[in-house]
């Protein structure tokens, strides 16, 4: 392996930060709901009615690289309509709670950045203009950039309004010698937005002025009346060294509230401490609150308190009106204002500063290290604790003075990383640990009247159960004598005293965000349902990954599948097959009842298209063929078919007509082939290729180009053909066609239009003949025609109204160019495509035609719609809709109305869809396929319905679903079936919301989706452990995995205390001195091994290994032994532990092998323990080689040989240094990872019995994951470290830099920016260049798959050199023309981070996948003008990351 490329496939789901703000919106646009009163609120006390839900802002998260910015989206109790409540009900219900039935949370947009968010801040608008203008965001990155976002309406996306970097040669001097930072820069904002502060470097804090409202940075006055409000933005920035303020080490900083200026307090140490003196100085911390002058720069002192624990770490700002700021420590919280103090102390480890006066305590013990907290209201703090439970803590205060802090204990919820409070109602738990939630509260005064569903019920807030749980906080009692009404005085701010201790809080989930991380360790298996058969990518569909992932009680197997494997129901062989759909039929004595919904009516029939003839299926219960009894066009082939009138009719179009059929019954029948009456002689022979089908119009496109619309009319249930004008005044000819239905309970088209002229249309319920009205909505007509314009008429007059001048480049952007002009619609990323770059180019523009287009809105309040469209080079481009409104002196100077258009403008002007825009949506995770030249078949089928989800199925060789979550597109491959011919769904008695494909070997399959999670990069299945999973691997023989597994169990302090003491010495300790009372957490290990029990299923523990006490199991292996005695191969699971007992015992750990046996006639597994024996030093990694049993023992490494009763030393060698972190073996090759000191190379030889040490790393690395890397006949090894790296070795003997063989040198290195905790060698797919070369050396190249910490998923793929050449010179152009997402550099992003220490840099051979693909997102010409010039052609580059593609298309 000489050359690689990185890549990624799962993306971090992790969340490390969170916070809220007004983004998207400005608090003044969303006005408060006030939601209906419900019969059971009047009978109650008028103070329990239900409070409207202010302006909610937005929810910005981070996970590792990942920033996304939500909308929290509320359903109120009353519905607007029926549909709608049935829709949303899956989305978070469960009851009703301050008159909201449910909130979920939709993505407005997603950006990966080239460089992991440090921290996240909003910066708010501050009071000015009424809440006009929006929040920014400030994000900050290693070491010291900072770039502040703001959202753009115009392009849908954040755009980066200023970047703020202190890094480089210019700023060396703020290290101050330093080399390494143990953490990265913190920003804090200012609460009313007039600054923020970033402190970088330890001691260096970087203040950030903010723009006044009136400056001229925003939008100029004399447009202000139309301008959307600007956000709030940063003017300058200048840097406060601490270390002259006499601050040695910060450790947190907050702006506080209440203040004319910002006021910023500072958490620092004076003189530092440690656990080992705390007995002699101890209270070492103090605040310092400073107020900041940001015009003279100035920041002097204005009040500081001094003696707080030195466990002191977190500050946070208490809100007005009472302001000030609480200092949370370990085992107190402290207030601490101006004029007043109190504290609270935890837990028996709370002493007060000078152990004279009492302390106040809470009422039960815990400890709050590691916790995360924010404000629910002004004097109501929610924390979350390590242990993941929600505490209260109120602020019991006297105008502004207050006077104690009262903690309560609430409810268990998610290990969260970060929270923060959305609006007055929700808040969110952010969590790197397990899935993080989104919770609505409510505090009501005296206890809150809930509707009767509501059970009351204590225990987790938990995502899987939704239902609404319900928490009374009750004071202890000690607190109860203390409120009397002498102390408690209010001035009128709030009701009366017996009331304010009973403030009760109601929680209730209301959506959960999936996250697998951290992935702590991985193992390849089968699944259950795999094909033994499959070959080549289909094999692929037959593994899946089962991962350790998250911490505690977040601890779960997640078993990952990435490309979807339906649930067979039935197959049947079906050979020539061109086409597939099913029908409804609703007759109208059935109707009448309206017995059956909508979503739930069977389909009546399925119509098959074969080569020549037709058939027809019966579905209501069994499939049976009825094709002689039914008036269908059964002699040839059929083109489409659907329903039309509210399902009462179905029309079937074949290539030269159309029949309308009543069940069986045919009612009407339509010849296609005079209807062009002016081109008669040319359409002769033209006939039907695509139909699309909205009720109740057909548009039909002819071979010729020319298009047809069939409208209906619902009264006498016939059609009627028209010639649209398109077809007759231009002479371009149609390429792709389709009809867009805009349907729902408000049409959402309509809104981008400025008039109303939309609203008399077709826009009114038709009544129906059997009586009842349909909502026919809006449609649209969207036509591409041959020179790559997209165009969008209203049907059915066909006036043109959105109109696209070359869709087919696929920009970023695109808007009406009728409007906004042609050269406005070139948000251009290099210079503007000129006309003399040759016309070699120009003609490769000109061949790639869009085949095929899909739009489509799903049915849902505030879903906009997508355009797909399918390029014939392979290409999909897929477009996300928005609106932009556009006033009208704007249009007027930049709308340069092109000549071909200006000759009916009066009247056209009205009607355009001005404010449509279209985004477009990087679909990174597809592999294109060439367009076959020849008959093309529709390849893109709408589902609103298989198993509960929605989206767009593509058929053809690489068939994927698109699943509509949260108004994004997740995209899931289905490999097993090979190339999909024909796909549509099926709704019957035998299978419930499924649907039907047809693969190309002529199988007909009827399928349902397995029941996973498939909002998420990849579908998964999460198994709750209720424990630490440690590490998995896969029994291949049995279909087991047996997991390391521990749970927290609290024990006795006196029995941790007697397994402290070496055995052997004897007691030492005396029993009197010590308080043998309380427990204390330890740890509990296990060895369980697991198994699924059906498809997709829950899965059991078979059989479970329990461990000694104080003992840990470090490493479960499956190990293959040669047994000499019996001359024969075992199989044996083998675990090796370590006892923890204390750094005065020395270390011992056992090696236990175990045979693993199915009881014949049951499920039940036998594991019966065959070997055990305990060593000196912890085992911390073991493997088999050549049927002997290699053990990292300690310090030292050896091999053993298995008699079938006894392990026997064969050979040993005392590396490594310190303790193996991981163990890898290839033939005799032994690679082995040590925890500081970098990798060893060695080799075992049979005859002498030696393990030789070949090579090592002469430098000093924090190991987490080492593997070897095979690429033909080359060995190469792979290391990834605490610093987020990964570097690759090689052993080169003959190379005199590598001292004659000891030094193994660098072949490559790179910065992944996570942890990597695991590698999979993976076997390459045969990609098509392969197939080419019989016999090449390609079959034996491998990738390695990779799992982090952060929860992401990637690989490293070996490349031929000639493609890495003309990756690395495409990589290099990209830096430069792709717009980067807060103007960070992903050159800088991916150096190896040496950590300060001395690093030889080694040489760039990894290209960066994540930079490659803004390729495929730039505009055609700009693809053309790069591939240029670095020499090389578009289709070059695509089909190089085209082939990368697939050959890593694993799972």
């Amino acid at each position: 392996m000489s050359f690689a490329a990185f890549k990624m496939m799962h993306w971090a789901t992790g969340i490390e930060h969170c916070a809220s703000g007004f983004i998207t919106h400005s608090s003044a646009d969303s006005t408060p709901k006030i939601p209906p009163i419900t019969a059971d609120d009047i009978d109650s006390d008028w103070t329990t009615s239900t409070k409207p839900i202010g302006p909610v802002p937005n929810l910005i998260t981070a996970a590792a690289n990942v920033l996304e910015v939500y909308i929290v989206r509320i359903q109120e109790e009353a519905s607007p309509s029926l549909a709608h409540k049935a829709a949303a009900e899956p989305k978070g219900g469960g009851a009703v709670l301050a008159g909201v039935s449910g909130a979920s949370l939709e993505l407005v947009c997603h950006y990966r950045l080239h460089g992991n968010v440090e921290s996240l801040e909003v910066l708010p608008n501050g009071a000015t203009d009424g809440g006009r203008r929006r929040d920014s965001i400030i994000l900050t990155f290693r070491d010291a950039k900072i770039s502040v976002l703001e959202f753009d309406e115009s392009i849908c996306g954040l755009r980066t309004s200023s970047m703020h970097c202190f890094e480089g040669s210019d700023w060396v001097h703020l290290r101050r010698g330093r080399e390494f930072f143990p953490r990265g820069p913190l920003v804090k904002v200012d609460p009313l937005g007039r600054c923020a502060a970033v402190l970088a470097y330890g001691l260096q804090m970087i203040v950030l002025k903010a723009a006044e409202a009136s400056t001229g940075l925003t939008a100029p006055a004399e447009d202000s009346t139309f301008r959307t409000a600007a956000a709030s933005r940063i003017e300058s920035s200048y840097i406060v060294g601490l270390r002259d303020l006499d601050m040695k080490h910060v450790k947190d900083f907050i702006f506080i509230h209440g203040y004319i200026e910002p006021v910023v307090v500072i958490l620092h140490e004076h003189e530092l401490t440690w656990a080992g003196r705390v007995a002699w100085k101890h209270h070492t911390c103090m605040v310092s609150a400073l107020s900041v002058n940001t015009t003279l720069k100035q920041h002097p002192l204005i009040w500081s308190a001094m003696n707080l624990p030195h466990d002191a770490y977190k500050l946070l700002a208490v809100p007005s009106p009472i302001g000030g700021v609480l200092v949370i420590g370990a085992n107190t919280i402290h207030y601490h204002s101006q004029s007043a103090s109190c504290h609270l102390g935890l837990n028996n480890f709370a002493v007060p500063a000078d152990g004279s006066q009492e302390m106040p305590r809470s009422g039960f013990t815990t400890e709050l290290d590691a916790a995360t907290a924010t404000w629910l209201t002004n004097d109501v703090a929610v924390f979350s604790s390590k242990s993941g439970e929600l505490l209260l803590l109120t602020l019991v205060y006297d105008g502004r003075v207050v006077q104690r802090l009262e903690l309560m204990k609430s409810r268990a919820s998610v290990l969260t990383s970060d929270i923060t409070t959305i609006g007055s109602s929700f808040f969110f738990l952010g969590s790197r640990l397990g899935d993080s939630l989104l919770v609505q509260y409510y505090s009501g005064v005296g206890a809150p009247t809930l509707s009767p569903g509501v059970k009351e019920e204590v225990g987790d807030i938990e995502s899987d159960a939704p239902s609404m749980k319900r928490l009374r906080r009750s004071p202890s009692d000690a607190l109860q004598d203390l409120i009397t009404s002498e102390e408690l005085t209010f001035y009128g701010t709030g009701p009366n005293n017996a009331q304010i201790a009973q403030k009760n809080f109601t929680f209730a989930v209301r959506d959960s965000l999936l996250n697998i991380g951290p992935l702590k360790d991985f193992s390849y298996g089968l699944r259950i349902n795999g094909d033994p058969n499959a070959t080549g990518v289909a094999k692929q569909s037959n593994y899946e990954l089962v991962c350790c992932s998250g911490h505690g009680k977040n601890g779960a197997l997640t078993v990952l599948q990435k490309s979807i494997r339906p649930d067979t129901v039935t197959q049947e062989s079906l050979p020539g097959c061109k086409g597939i759909w099913t029908v409804y039929h609703k007759n109208l004595r059935s109707d009448s009842s309206k017995g059956v919904a909508d979503k739930d009516e069977y389909h009546a029939y399925l119509i098959i298209s074969l080569e020549n003839r037709t058939m027809v299926l019966q579905t209501a219960n069994n499939l049976e063929e009825v094709t002689e009894n039914v008036d269908y066009y059964v002699q040839g082939t059929t083109v489409s078919a659907g329903n039309l009138f509210g399902r009462r009719r179905v029309i079937q179009v074949f290539a030269r007509g159309a029949r309308i059929l009543d069940g069986a019954f045919m009612t009407q029948d339509l010849s296609l082939k005079s209807s062009n009456t002016e081109m008669n002689a040319a359409s002769d022979g033209a006939t039907v290729s695509s139909v699309s089908i909205a009720d109740p119009y057909v548009l039909l496109r002819m071979t010729d180009g020319s298009i047809q619309l069939l409208v209906g009319d619902p009264y006498t249930c016939s059609v009627s053909v028209i010639n649209p004008p398109v077809s007759e005044n231009s002479d371009k000819l149609v390429l792709a066609c389709t009809l867009y239905h805009d349907k729902g309970s408000e049409p959402w088209i309509r809104k981008t239009s400025t008039d109303a002229w939309l609203s008399t249309g077709i826009g009114e319920a038709i009544d129906g003949a059997d009586g009842s009205t349909h909502d026919h909505g809006d449609v649209y007509c969207v036509v591409c025609y041959d020179n790559g314009d997209l165009e969008i008429f209203d049907v059915p007059n066909f006036n043109s109204v959105f109109l696209v001048d070359k869709f087919v480049s696929g920009r970023s952007h695109i808007l009406d160019t009728f409007f906004h002009g042609a050269a406005n619609n070139h948000i251009n990323l290099t210079n503007n495509y000129s006309e003399d770059i040759g016309q070699v180019r120009k003609e490769a523009t000109h061949n790639i035609k869009v085949v095929e287009l899909s739009m489509q809105r799903w049915d849902s309040e505030h879903n906009r719609p997508f355009l797909l469209g399918i390029l014939s080079d392979g290409t999909i481009l897929c477009y996300h809709a928005y609106i932009y409104e556009v006033s009208d002196n704007a249009s007027k100077t930049e709308g340069v109305i092109s000549s071909q258009n200006s000759v009916n403008l009066s009247n056209t002007n009205a009607s355009r869809l001005r404010n449509l825009r279209f985004v477009r949506v990087p679909l990174d995770t597809y592999a294109k396929e060439e367009t076959p030249s020849g008959v093309r078949s529709q390849r893109i089928t709408v589902f609103k319905n298989v198993g509960g989800l929605q989206g767009f199925f593509l058929s053809g060789s690489r068939p994927m679903w698109f699943m509509m979550f949260r108004e994004r597109l997740r995209m899931h491959p289905q490999g097993c079936d090979g190339p999909i011919v024909a796909f549509t769904v099926l709704h019957n008695v035998n299978c419930n919301h499924g649907f039907i494909c047809i693969t190309s070997e002529g199988a007909l399959k009827i399928c349902q989706l397995p029941a996973l999670s498939y909002d998420n990069y990849w579908p998964v299945q999460k198994i709750g452990l209720k424990g630490t999973p440690h590490q998995v691997t896969y029994f291949a023989e049995k279909n087991f995995y047996p997991v390391i597994v521990s749970v927290p169990v609290l024990k006795p302090l006196n029995q941790v205390l007697s397994s402290l003491v070496d055995q052997e010495v004897g007691n030492q300790f005396e029993h009197d001195n010590i308080n043998m009372e309380g427990t204390y957490p330890t740890e509990e290990f296990e060895v369980r091994i697991m198994e699924p029990e059906k498809i997709n299923g829950p899965w059991q523990t078979r059989a479970t290994i329990p461990m000694q006490s104080s003992e840990h199991a470090l490493t479960v292996r499956v190990v293959t032994l040669f047994n000499t005695t019996a001359q024969r191969n075992e199989t044996l699971l083998a675990i090796g532990t370590a006892y923890v007992q204390g750094e005065d015992v020395a270390a011992r750990g056992r090696i236990l092998l175990y045979s693993v046996e199915r009881i014949s006639d049951s499920i039940q597994v036998k594991v019966t323990e065959v070997y055990s024996k305990e060593l000196k030093g912890a085992i911390s990694a073991l493997a088999s080689l050549q049927g002997h049993l290699l053990l990292a023992s300690g310090p030292k490494i050896i091999l053993h040989k298995w008699t079938g009763s006894e392990l026997n030393g064969v050979a040993f060698h005392d590396v490594p240094p310190l303790y193996v972190v991981s163990l890898n073996i290839v033939k005799n090759f032994i690679l082995l990872g040590d925890i500081h000191k970098s990798i060893y190379f060695l080799s075992w030889k049979e005859q002498g019995s030696q393990l030789n040490l070949l090579a090592k790393d002469f430098g000093s690395l924090d190991c987490l994951a080492t593997e070897f890397l095979i690429d033909g006949t080359t060995l190469s090894l792979t290391v990834s470290d605490d610093q987020k790296n990964v570097q690759i070795f090689y052993y080169a003997p003959k190379a005199s830099e590598s001292w004659k063989g000891q030094k193994l040198l660098s072949r490559a290195e790179f910065h992944v920016g996570a942890h990597i905790t695991k590698f999979l060698r993976l076997q390459l797919l045969p990609t098509s260049a392969d197939r080419i070369i019989p016999g090449s050396d390609k079959t034996n190249r491998f990738a390695l798959l990779f799992g982090t910490l952060e929860g992401s998923i990637g690989c490293i793929a070996p490349l031929e050199e000639l493609t890495f050449r003309r990756l690395q010179s495409l990589q290099k152009k990209l830096v430069n023309s792709v717009c980067h997402v807060a103007g960070l550099n992903p050159r800088s992003f991916r150096h190896f981070h040496s950590n300060g220490k001395a690093h030889r840099p080694g040489p760039d051979s990894i290209v960066d996948c994540e930079l490659l693909v803004h390729f495929e997102m730039l505009a055609l010409e700009d693809q053309l003008e790069i591939a240029n010039q670095i020499g090389t052609t578009r289709m070059q580059i695509m089909s190089n990351l085209n082939d990368l593609s697939v050959a890593t298309s694993f799972l």
